[in-house]
């Protein structure tokens, strides 16, 4: 399998999931509604009308798609460029790719993103999240251990040897 049949696959099924998921909280929770699954984990749905920590939620929802476009469309461009070897990375861009459309998909149809991930303590609590903004952690993380792996591994081949 080639690295774009096999990444279309990757796309495909983070996309799915990551619908299936939110389409789940959204007929299954109230807004603001919060499910705890473990003392410092939850489901909490919310809807976020900017990007990453809510911010550039003055843009709307279209601008919003745009800039989301370019950057697919920016990691497509890293995704051919990158030698058929490095498998890790065309993950990485895979799980990026399918995470920005699964929310593009929420902005689009919604007007805002679902998000339902909470991670808290009692005096402390991280943004909540979804699983289109995991993949695209996870993902960008795939890219940056496979560039460190490559470049350990270029720099013993070119090392002297003793």
């Amino acid at each position: 399998m080639n690295k774009i049949s096999s990444g279309f696959g990757i796309i495909a099924i983070s996309i799915a999931l990551d619908q299936a998921l939110k389409f789940w909280v959204e007929s299954n929770m109230a807004y603001q509604e919060r499910i705890d699954l473990v003392p410092f984990f939850a489901l909490f749905r919310t809807h976020n009308e900017g990007i990453a920590f809510s911010m550039l939620t003055d843009l709307g929802p279209w601008a919003l798609i745009a800039i989301a476009t370019a950057v697919i469309c920016f990691v497509l461009w890293l995704w051919r460029s990158n030698p058929p070897a490095r498998w890790l990375s065309h993950l990485g861009f895979g799980l990026i790719i399918g995470g920005a459309i699964g929310n593009i998909i929420d902005r689009a149809m919604l007007g805002y993103v679902v998000d339902m991930f909470l991670f808290s303590l009692e005096n402390w609590s991280f943004a909540v999240f979804n699983l289109a903004d995991a993949f695209i952690s996870v993902g960008a993380a795939a890219i940056i251990l496979d560039e460190f792996l490559s470049w350990r591994a270029q720099k013993s081949i070119d090392a002297p040897h003793k």
